[in-house]
């Protein structure tokens, strides 16, 4: 155990110690003190919990002391949990550190604080992601948490418990690195994590920075109405699958209705080698990029296993990319789908080779900027600069070129995360006003057939079933 600093508000705070009784006496005080009660971490301060915390009623929190903020000298006093669970031989074990999907987590809170998933380079265990939330709920929230290196397939997970979960907010969290790059060869236990997994309606995604994701930086998995804005996603040390995924059918059978992705920053990798006066390019000895920015419909990313299902009904609007890059923008089985102002900035690279995982009858496009397949993408209004390609099926298949590809570049410049947006303004408004404005502006965009469907009221039907840790979802590269 580390030495635990003794801080002015130690008596206010659940003390580490002793261990072995740690999560149990977590887990107790959640279970017995009722709605609203609030979990206070002390500062600085190491908790190394043995099984997953778990929320027990409405509008309860967890979270730092204080609410302290990461500092840009890199000062951070929040307190950290640990994944310290046993992993047995059958690949199952302690993964998740909070739990908050049980019937009555309505509103729940997880703010301030670091998440340690403690992976520690081992292969990845079935057991959920560092954070698990969602479910039957609404009004649940994460803000400010450091989650990273998830011992399961995500960093963090908001179920959609029966297609009624609703209105989480997950804003200005610093996410990563998530997962391994070792997902070439069609191993059974693939290595690779996504940053956020979003799979809740009318949800809102903003002002978070995710680093080194490896699987997808923010995956959505339909959500229809939810607003993703204003994110940083960026690669420094592994190969990136997707920025910002719109291309799982299941659980919402391909309905992003209403789901915006705009204003969001992608950077790719960039040249770590040397820089030569004159030279816009150079190597990157870990081959860091991003395969696709933002990746739209099944085929794009799983080829022909989904047969005919299609993504439905999403936005895509103003997101910037620089760095290197397979595609930024690739769009495959996709139907009433707007693309519009996604645009390049800096310095950029396409790059990229067919690899061991291409199949002979998939005909892979040469790394671009903006490309939809031809023959699947139906009845959407596109940018004018997005090029059409015969087959646009499994670009995840392509690998990194050798050579001096990467441009020269680096990474985002850091803010104080709430403070200032990626995209330099401050966003603090309530979270209605802000999905108001996600549904709004698109809306315009494309008229009368979204107009339609906001207008329409969904029923979210309510049920009081436990919602058991969800199986990774399996995905071919």
């Amino acid at each position: 155990m580390p030495e635990i600093r003794a801080t002015s508000n130690t008596t206010e705070c659940v003390p580490p110690d002793p261990a072995d009784t740690l999560s149990d006496r977590i887990n107790l005080a959640l279970n017995s003190s009722g709605p609203g009660y609030v979990l206070r971490l002390c500062q600085d301060t190491q908790y190394f919990i043995q099984a997953p915390l778990l929320f027990a009623a409405p509008n309860q929190e967890i979270s730092t002391i204080g609410y302290p903020i990461p500092q840009l000298d890199g000062t951070d006093h929040r307190a950290t949990l640990v994944v310290s669970g046993p992993v047995f031989p059958n690949g199952t074990g302690h993964a998740c550190a909070i739990y908050g999907q049980c019937p009555t987590c309505n509103g729940i809170q997880i703010r301030n604080l670091r998440i340690n998933g403690s992976r520690l380079g081992a292969p990845p265990i079935n057991g959920g992601a560092n954070i698990e939330i969602g479910a039957a709920n609404s009004g649940q929230l994460v803000e400010y948490v450091k989650s990273f290196d998830p011992r399961g397939w995500s960093c963090l997970h908001v179920m959609e418990g029966g297609l009624t979960c609703t209105n989480t907010t997950i804003r200005y969290n610093d996410i990563g690195p998530c997962g391994s790059d070792n997902f070439q060869a069609r191993i059974a236990s693939t290595q690779w994590s996504d940053g956020i997994s979003l799979s809740c309606r009318n949800s809102y995604v903003h002002g978070n920075w995710i680093n080194t994701a490896t699987d997808g930086g923010i995956v959505i998995f339909g959500s229809p109405g939810s607003l993703i804005e204003n994110n940083t996603i960026w690669v420094e040390t592994a190969i990136m699958i997707g920025g910002i995924n719109m291309v799982d059918y299941n659980p919402f059978s391909g309905d992003y209705r209403g789901t915006v992705v705009r204003n969001n920053t992608i950077r790719g990798g960039f040249a770590n080698s040397p820089e030569t006066a004159g030279e816009q390019k150079g190597d990157n000895n870990v081959t860091a990029m991003i395969k696709i920015g933002i990746a739209v419909g099944p085929r794009t990313w799983f080829g022909n296993q989904f047969l005919a299902n299609v993504s439905t009904g999403g936005i895509v609007l103003d997101n910037v990319f620089t760095g290197a890059f397979g595609y930024a923008i690739g769009i495959n089985s996709a139907t009433n789908f707007t693309i519009s102002g996604n645009s390049l900035f800096g310095n950029t690279s396409f790059i990229g080779s067919r690899g061991p995982n291409c199949t002979n009858d998939d005909t892979t496009p040469i790394p671009s900027a903006f490309i939809y397949d031809q023959n699947r993408v139906l009845q959407s209004s596109l940018q004018s600069d997005m090029a059409s390609v015969p087959d646009a099926d499994a670009l995840t298949c392509i690998v990194p070129s050798d050579g001096n590809y990467w441009p020269f570049g680096g990474e985002p410049t850091p803010v104080v995360p709430g403070e200032v947006s990626p995209s330099g303004s401050s966003k603090h408004s309530d979270n209605g006003a802000k999905i108001g404005i996600g549904i709004g502006v698109p809306a315009a965009v494309i008229l009368s057939g979204l107009i339609a469907w906001f207008l329409r009221k969904w029923y979210l039907a309510r049920h009081d079933s436990h919602v058991p840790l969800p199986r990774r979802r399996t995905r071919l590269r």
